[in-house]
């Protein structure tokens, strides 16, 4: 069911988002070759309730973990652990927060040290079709105009897109309706109106987009172990405007790459 929120519900997500923001510039600050992923749960997770915000990934389906941490070809879902950061690594950090009954949630790819130039690419062009993806987000237009303009941007480049994973209306619970793919066709799919709250998030292959299921029941990992890339904001589409209501400030103060 597609729920459409008030002004002041949108307002709600946006100071939920703030402390989100400020979550991802904390593991921003330490992410590094030698950390182990489980160290960034612990401070994300730390941050976010020291603010006021519950972390929404925690127990939702029973995850048991405040960040999704998916390093290299795990594409979304991975679990922190003992596994320490190295260099070459790229690592996507995706987290939620729930605050004052509703959700935002986001996600960054970053490269470890020096990375390859070929996954340097994916990177940047994945983090470009997210920005082109919401560029179609208007009142008006319509869901398939969001996902015709990431594909036919990353297909281009010679990547590829995951079907089965897509971005989600997001707000009183974590996944709402419409699904949002990053692929499609344009001029299909729900009509984006005054007061939809979405999450986009393109998730890009640098090999084939077949992915598989690992035996934790949650990492998801490109079938030919190949990177991939992930990036995500939660937006309002409103009458007016498209409004970015996560940020990659905090993150992109303290890491540039």
């Amino acid at each position: 069911m597609i729920y459409y929120k008030t002004e002041e519900e949108v307002e709600i997500v946006k100071e939920g988002a703030l402390i989100l923001g400020k979550a991802h510039g904390e593991v921003a600050k330490r992410i590094c070759p030698g950390i182990k992923t489980k160290e960034l749960d612990d401070i994300a997770e730390e941050f976010i309730r020291d603010n006021g915000g519950k972390p929404s990934f925690k127990g939702y389906n029973g995850f048991p973990y405040t960040l999704c941490i998916s390093v290299n070809e795990n594409v979304v879902h991975g679990f922190p652990s003992e596994y320490e950061l190295k260099e070459g690594d790229i690592v996507s950090i995706d987290c939620g927060v729930f605050y004052k009954g509703l959700h935002s949630d986001s996600a960054y790819t970053y490269p470890i040290g020096k990375v390859s130039e070929e996954v340097l690419k994916l990177l940047k062009a994945t983090k470009e079709s997210l920005y082109i993806g919401i560029e179609q987000a208007k009142c008006g237009l319509r869901v398939g105009d969001i996902g015709y303009a990431i594909q036919n941007f990353v297909e281009k480049k010679g990547y590829s897109v995951v079907r089965e994973l897509v971005g989600h209306g997001v707000g009183k619970s974590l996944h709402e309706g419409p699904e949002v793919p990053n692929y499609g066709k344009r001029g299909k799919g729900p009509k984006l109106m005054n007061g939809l709250v979405i999450a986009v998030e393109p998730m890009i292959n640098l090999g084939t987009r077949s992915i598989v299921q690992e035996a934790d029941g949650w990492t998801i990992r490109t079938s030919d172990r190949k990177p991939s890339a992930h990036y995500e904001h939660t937006i309002a589409v409103l009458s007016d405007r498209t409004e970015i209501l996560t940020t990659h400030k905090y993150i992109e103060e303290v890491f540039k790459f």
